[in-house]
């Protein structure tokens, strides 16, 4: 019998919550019981184990995150959807840490169909269509964006850019300038 007050939402929320703070990572059945102020056993009602609640984490990440740029991406075209694509997705790495670092978790293939997850690359080809890229080049321009963003805030969120005189807001006008140049430039075979 689940526990009156607590569902399956409310417990992935609280997971999610726990992953930001204390780190994806340490996210535990025990650690969500207790932010839940409940016992373990009273979580199983809803979850099977501990890899089912990071998927649910993780789940829950891969829909905030495509969201989220989805938001950002409409009505928008070319190099103007390209920054607020990109924007999205850094804003959602540094104020979610924890679920940004869920949404990296492997899933099995049925999990991944029926997630967000093939969203992300619908969005970014997307954004990319203002390119006109053909394909292959649109298939590793998906690859080159998603690499670039991802090194890029795992670096920030590190603390790796705090010690130089340039802003890591600068650096990441740069990058995006730097970036919609390659794509407006590739060469055509």
């Amino acid at each position: 019998m689940a526990r009156a007050g607590i569902t399956p939402e409310r417990l992935t929320r609280a997971a999610a919550e726990l992953a930001d703070e204390e780190g994806f990572d340490n996210l535990t059945v025990s650690a969500v019981a207790r932010r839940l102020g409940v016992r373990d056993p009273s979580l199983y009602a809803h979850i099977r184990n501990a890899r089912e609640l990071k998927e649910r984490v993780a789940l829950l990440a891969l829909e905030e995150l495509a969201d989220a740029a989805a938001a950002a991406v409409a009505g928008r075209a070319g190099r103007d959807a390209l920054v607020a694509f990109a924007d999205a997705y850094r804003g959602y790495a540094l104020g979610h840490p924890g679920r940004y670092a869920a949404a990296r978790f492997e899933l099995d293939i049925r999990t991944v169909a029926g997630s967000a997850a093939p969203r992300h690359s619908e969005l970014t080809r997307a954004v990319l269509r203002g390119y006109g890229l053909p394909e292959p080049d649109q298939t590793d321009a998906v690859r080159f964006l998603h690499g670039t963003f991802h090194g890029y805030v795992t670096l920030e969120a590190a603390g790796g850019f705090r010690h130089t005189p340039r802003s890591a807001d600068d650096s990441w006008a740069w990058l995006l300038d730097t970036l919609d140049f390659a794509l407006r430039n590739r060469p055509r075979p």
